[in-house]
């Protein structure tokens, strides 16, 4: 079992990924979610990608308090794949996990995923489902296949991209986060799809870890563009894993783009079963 106090001097087995964009307002309970985890043994690299609020300023303040937490910085705006892949750079422990800067884990994320991987060499990665919540409070609760196949990629990501935990040693020999223009979103879908066809696998726990905010304002950064570009990633992953008739797997993703966020906003609620 994982030691869940840590020890200040030891060296951290994981290294988390926090890539921040204008999220001052939430920043601050994000990364306190963090340092109340049960396992204490992690480091926390945080990355501002040239925001135009006090991101860096509440980022630098706990960076300031903390040694376990670096704080670098884009000198433009990269977008998440790219500033992720530079938090990348700085990690150097056993383990990634990935957090944003806008969302909540519970305490015993980090000790319940480390204790999985210590104990299941055979899966690259630990994912668990996710509770959604708003200004109003938690509204809906995801589920995830335990042992996810090429094949759930017709159905959409097979793990929880924020809540995850990688091997690094996997991250690394698959280069990371690709970076292209069809990757502002999605970033998650892509890198699971490479990590999968490199022959890798990952589980998800079934106990929700994680609780992401999504809000009017989560909704309205799913834009026609956004949903385009998904088709055409999930169209190309179709082809590559060999799965047939990945035009119609990937047409979801376009129909969404037609259809109004506020409309897409109240099938997702009534989707996750919670109140709409």
């Amino acid at each position: 079992m994982s030691n869940n106090t840590g020890i200040a001097n030891e060296k951290p087995r994981i290294s988390v990924l926090m890539g921040i964009y204008n999220c001052a307002d939430t920043l601050g309970e994000a990364i306190d979610s963090l340092l109340n985890q049960t396992y204490k043994g992690f480091k926390l690299i945080l990355c501002d990608d040239a925001s135009t609020d006090d991101t860096y300023l509440v980022a630098k303040s706990y960076a300031d308090r903390y040694d376990n937490i670096i704080l670098i910085q884009n000198k433009t705006n990269l977008k998440l794949a790219a500033t992720l892949n530079h938090c990348l750079q700085y990690a150097d422990t056993e383990y990634i996990a990935r957090m944003d800067g806008d969302d909540i884990s519970l305490p015993s994320r980090f000790e319940k995923q480390l204790n999985f991987l210590d104990q299941h060499p055979e899966f690259a990665l630990v994912s668990t489902p996710m509770i959604y919540f708003d200004e109003s409070g938690d509204w809906g609760e995801g589920t995830a296949k335990k042992e996810p196949t090429k094949n759930d990629f017709k159905i959409g990501t097979p793990h929880a991209h924020a809540p995850a935990m990688i091997r690094t040693s996997v991250i690394k020999k698959v280069e990371g986060y690709t970076v292209n223009k069809y990757l502002v979103r999605g970033q998650d879908y892509y890198l699971w799809y490479k990590i999968y066809k490199t022959g890798y696998r990952g589980y998800n726990l079934q106990e929700p870890l994680y609780k992401m905010r999504d809000d009017k304002n989560a909704m309205s950064r799913r834009t026609f563009k956004v949903r385009y570009y998904g088709f055409i990633i999930k169209r190309e992953v179709m082809r590559d894993l060999g799965i047939s008739s990945s035009f119609w797997y990937a047409l979801p993703n376009l129909l969404k783009a037609l259809i109004p966020s506020y409309l897409m906003s109240v099938i997702r609620k009534i989707k996750l079963n919670k109140r709409g």
